[in-house]
């Protein structure tokens, strides 16, 4: 098992954990999570791109010149798309881009996303991390001593005030461990763990 520092908001080491190789310390395949990545962005999309077809269109519905006779093109009512402000043809409609993987490689990417970290060193374990009041300040200066500029943080469990403490901070973002996922571990330089997180995602992430 791999061994990691624990250490306090004062950057002062406590003690020493252990990470479980199965989830710490797995092969990474780059073509994985390249996969996962790309079904999040297009998860997110919002697929709104929208114009108005004939039915949409406002307008009388009456017949505005007789169909033979007039040496011009047959046309019906003022919505027709050959007119100016009439419905659009072929136009997009609203859609969704999303879709799904299986269950066990979307945890099979968040292993490797965490082996990633861990490998290049840029997982730091904290003992805890309370406030005693929403201080967006004193959220930086721990992370600024801790040298976390720009850093994921996961929590076990709700923690409200550390939250609000840090939405303003550029490059930081606190998830719980129910919304950790790939995209957030590998756009974020370094991944700060509170220790009680730990053994949640060990427990999430087993088998």
């Amino acid at each position: 098992m791999a061994v990691i520092d624990v250490f306090n908001c004062k950057a002062e080491k406590v003690k020493q954990i252990d990470l479980d190789d199965g989830i710490f310390n797995v092969p990474v395949k780059t073509h994985i999570l390249h996969d996962i990545v790309t079904m999040q962005l297009a998860n997110r999309r919002s697929g709104t791109a929208s114009v108005k077809h004939r039915a949409d269109v406002k307008g009388s519905t009456r017949k505005l010149f007789r169909q033979k006779g007039t040496g011009r093109a047959r046309r019906g009512d003022i919505k027709s798309p050959l007119l100016r402000g009439g419905g659009s043809i072929f136009g997009p409609d609203p859609r969704s881009y999303s879709y799904s993987m299986p269950k066990k490689v979307r945890k099979l990417g968040l292993k490797m996303a965490l082996s990633s970290k861990l490998k290049e060193d840029k997982i730091l374990v904290l003992d805890q991390f309370q406030l005693e009041k929403i201080k967006t300040k004193e959220v930086c200066e721990i992370l600024k001593r801790l040298n976390a500029i720009k850093a994921l943080i996961i929590t076990s469990e709700k923690d409200e005030v550390l939250e609000l403490s840090a939405r303003n901070i550029s490059g930081i973002k606190v998830l719980r461990i129910e919304g950790m996922n790939v995209y957030d571990l590998l756009k974020h330089d370094s991944l700060v763990l509170i220790e009680s997180s730990v053994k949640a995602i060990e427990g999430r992430l087993q088998g």
